[in-house]
């Protein structure tokens, strides 16, 4: 189905594949697909609406090997794969058995992320951001970010040719920093924490037209890349859901998409409708989703940023209080751990299954660690951790603790006494 694009030039055809209107998530008010991300109606944020038709498993599994054999469930281009972009997505879903000894879990799987072309899921969001941006008509593509986000868009918009404005906090880890400024676009550091840098990047938003802010103002599909985090972890499963899945919260939209696109596979007869629990874990010097979720709250008062996950630190996350709403109605939890246990997640993933995360994976591992010890999480259950970000980024979280066992002349017997010692 397709929608008409009206500017002040032209009148065109909108390819979004089998999205077909906006809708509000409080009172379910009803708008054309256009590049908006509040309800004018009850200024609830919008997400996309569907008409899906039949999809068959082994039409997706004929697909490419990238987010795109997903394309019919999302609100992209019918020849989204045709166009220069960076092919996120299949990345590896590891049996984690040495970590599910670790932590005492039955049955463990580690989704992991790592593996995008910049190498964090974000690639996935910014993909489907850019292809509905390209649509819409923008030449711009743009972001405030806490590092991972910067990095996808730089490198989405030169893939396509596009120009890029990408606002970070000036405080931001110094690999991402380049690993963003490598690709040659307008990277602006901003004094201030991310909320700072949000603000700024909505009031930017609206004064320039072309500028596609792919968590602002084209929002509502940015975040269903998301979803094919969902998809894959089912299609790799063999067709079924897990039983339980713990998912870092930042802004929140990861977390309820996920969800969302569990449902929708089951709803489509894509996989059988099984019941599972969404876990949510934070970092304790930014934690109000957990705060709230702890003091049994609905609503999320926003906090000052103060952790070592850059990649999470959203005070004032939009999506938390449907975080709230997804975790409660699927029976799951949210916790919340320290700096330290945050590092030592980290090491802990690394040592048992050789996967090194950032922070924010580093904060999945401690927090389901903290989830079985606290009865949260069932130890029986078949378990997914997402891992979202690769380690090589924030390397000062690490730094100073780990390193060479000894520093020997070279020869055998003092390697041999180092190994003894």
């Amino acid at each position: 189905m397709t929608a008409t694009l009206r500017t002040a030039s032209t009148s065109r055809a909108l390819d979004l594949g089998p999205a077909v209107e906006l809708v509000s998530k409080e009172e379910g008010h009803r708008q054309p697909l256009a590049p908006e991300f509040v309800s004018a109606e009850d200024f609830s944020p919008l997400e996309v609406a569907y008409d899906f038709g039949r999809i068959r498993r082994e039409d997706i599994e004929a697909g490419p090997k990238n987010i795109w054999r997903y394309k019919k469930l999302l609100p992209v281009p019918s020849n989204v794969e045709e166009i220069p972009n960076t092919e996120p997505g299949c990345t590896r879903l590891v049996r984690a058995d040495r970590l599910a000894k670790a932590l005492g879990l039955k049955r463990l799987w580690v989704k992991d992320d790592t593996g995008n072309p910049t190498h964090s899921f974000k690639d996935r969001v910014v993909a489907v951001a850019l292809a509905a941006a390209r649509e819409f008509g923008f030449d711009t593509l743009a972001c405030p970010s806490t590092g991972n986000l910067a990095n996808a868009v730089a490198a989405a918009a030169a893939r396509a040719g596009w120009r890029s404005v990408v606002l970070i906090p000036s405080s931001l880890e110094r690999a991402k920093v380049l690993t963003t400024a490598v690709y040659d676009g307008n990277l602006i550091a901003v004094d201030g924490n991310y909320d700072d840098v949000n603000r700024l990047a909505t009031q930017l938003a609206a004064e320039h037209d072309t500028w596609a802010f792919v968590n602002v103002n084209v929002r509502p599909y940015y975040s269903e890349g998301s979803k094919t985090l969902a998809f894959e972890v089912a299609e790799q499963l063999g067709w079924r859901l897990p039983e339980q899945i713990v998912v870092p919260i930042a802004s929140g939209s990861q977390l309820t998409k996920v969800d969302k696109g569990f449902r929708e596979l089951g709803s489509l007869g894509l996989v059988e409708e099984s019941p599972y629990k969404v876990f949510g874990a934070q970092a304790t010097g930014c934690s109000p989703v957990s705060a709230a979720f702890r003091n049994g709250y609905d609503v999320v008062q926003p906090v000052k940023p103060d952790t070592i996950a850059r990649s999470l630190a959203i005070g004032n996350p939009a999506d938390g209080p449907y975080v709230l709403d997804t975790v409660h109605r699927t029976g799951g939890a949210i916790e919340d751990v320290s700096d330290e246990e945050i590092v030592e997640g980290i090491r802990l993933l690394a040592r048992t299954e050789g996967i090194f995360t950032e922070t924010a994976g580093g904060v999945t591992v401690a927090t389901t660690k903290k989830l079985i010890e606290t009865g949260k999480l069932d130890p029986e259950a078949e378990t997914v951790l997402l891992i979202t970000g690769d380690g090589l980024k924030t390397l000062d979280a690490v730094e100073g603790r780990i390193g060479p066992k000894a520093t020997v002349p070279p020869n055998a017997d003092a390697v041999r006494q180092a190994l003894e010692s």
